[in-house]
């Protein structure tokens, strides 16, 4: 191993029995009746036991340097969760090992890590002596955080009586600010609003350049991208990819694209249509690039292919497309003009200009107009594509920008003559 491994994970599986007893105490009562029992319940209940296992992780095995951030992604249920909440020691795994070299701060789900009848100020001291803190180190911290939390008027009430938002900020900023050398966040940044997100934000990227060790688990692929350096994917309980960030995030969202990016039919009778145009292909691809591409950044020029066969001669024809977003919302429709068609194969190649789209999913409407007035056929949902923005950060915010647009505008700024404002 490393000298400078701080998190070793070996074999790592959580089962759960879905339906089945869970652990509790039990009164000698309990125990006599049971072991009565325990013969006639192994041979009824011993065939659906197994059938109802839920395996949470499956042989997940890693190493954590020190000073990497990682981001962790996967759909819901790949087993995200569960892997956090055994790095923090919350719950134990049913297989394999897990080492650990240094104090981990976590943020998990709300409700984890706080007593709920001690007021905010005993439970940040509490954390801190989880953490292994002096009483004096935490006095230092404590106006920091009680001021990052903004719940200075409420800091001597019971934290059951807390909001959900409240709740979440102080645990945040008792996580990020006790020194952790490793930190553990999950999804619950969602929890707040856009202004703590932003702070959270740019806190983590503190955290992370002080040469700490992050684990980050999100849905927001922009926060992640920009955050972290590697990347790990989660399936169904098992990693799938442990590489660059950037790779790993392709490969989650070219699985989650729910349309491909290119459709293609040799056969001209099983080709979408009618008797008088057929489509023969269908692509999204970026500008200058040999293959298609279901992830595109923002800055790059998008070219929408469409090669179809004319079967009627003599129509005047043109194609128009509708381009959606997740939404339903038309971001833009285009085509060219009507045009008299010939028999035969056809191509139409529409540019969509980098640094116009938003980050997010879209998919194209087809339509085939004739005479310039009228739909003889149309085809929702063809294709799909992805628009992720890889480009610099200027500020914390990591999250998606509002707007169905997002072009890079022109700014001018000027400074006039220096007028004495007055202070009364």
């Amino acid at each position: 191993m490393s000298d400078d491994v701080v998190i070793q994970v070996k074999g790592l599986g959580k089962k759960y029995i879905i339906g089945g007893p869970q652990e509790k105490y039990h009164t000698l009562r309990d125990a006599i009746v049971n072991s009565v029992k325990a013969p006639f319940r192994k041979f009824t209940r011993q065939g659906m036991q197994s059938m109802n296992e839920f395996w949470a992780l499956k042989d997940v095995s890693f190493d954590v340097h020190e000073g990497e951030v990682i981001g962790i992604i996967g759909r819901n249920g790949a087993g995200k969760s569960t892997l956090l909440k055994i790095l923090s020691q919350i719950t134990t795994p049913t297989v394999g090992e897990v080492d650990i070299y240094g104090r981990v701060g976590s943020l998990l789900e709300v409700g984890t890590g706080f007593h709920p009848e001690m007021t905010g100020r005993e439970n940040v001291f509490l954390n801190g002596s989880i953490l292994g803190m002096k009483k004096a180190e935490i006095e230092q911290k404590f106006d920091e955080i009680v001021r990052f939390a903004e719940i200075d008027k409420f800091i001597d009430t019971p934290v059951k009586r807390y909001s959900s938002g409240m709740y979440v900020r102080l645990a945040f900023a008792v996580a990020c600010h006790l020194d952790p050398e490793i930190l553990i966040v999950d999804e619950v940044l969602a929890v707040g609003d856009a202004t703590f997100q932003k702070k959270c934000i740019g806190k983590m990227q503190d955290v992370a350049g002080q040469g700490r060790t992050v684990l980050f688990v999100s849905h927001n692929m922009v926060a992640v991208q920009s955050l972290c350096s590697r990347g790990l994917h989660l399936e169904q309980g098992s990693v799938v990819m442990d590489a660059a960030v950037a790779q790993v995030i392709h490969h989650y969202l070219k699985g989650s694209v729910t349309s491909p990016e290119t459709v293609h039919w040799n056969a001209l009778r099983s080709a979408p249509g009618n008797d008088v145009v057929r489509y023969k292909r269908v692509a999204v691809t970026p500008r200058d690039c040999n293959g298609v591409a279901p992830i595109i950044a923002m800055d790059t020029p998008i070219q929408i292919v469409v090669e179809y066969w004319v079967l009627t001669p003599g129509r005047k024809l043109h194609l128009t497309f509708h381009l959606l977003n997740d939404q339903g919302i038309v971001v833009l429709t285009s085509g060219f003009d009507s045009i008299e068609h010939e028999t035969g194969e056809h191509s139409a190649v529409c540019e969509i200009p980098g640094n116009l789209l938003n980050s997010g999913g879209y998919h194209v409407k087809l339509l085939v107009v004739q005479n310039g007035n009228r739909v003889i056929h149309n085809v929702d949902s063809i294709v799909h594509f992805q628009v992720i923005d890889d480009g610099p950060r200027t500020g914390a915010w990591m999250g998606r920008e509002p707007g169905v647009v997002q072009p890079p505008l022109q700014w001018q700024t000027s400074h006039t003559n220096a007028i004495p404002i007055p202070l009364c």
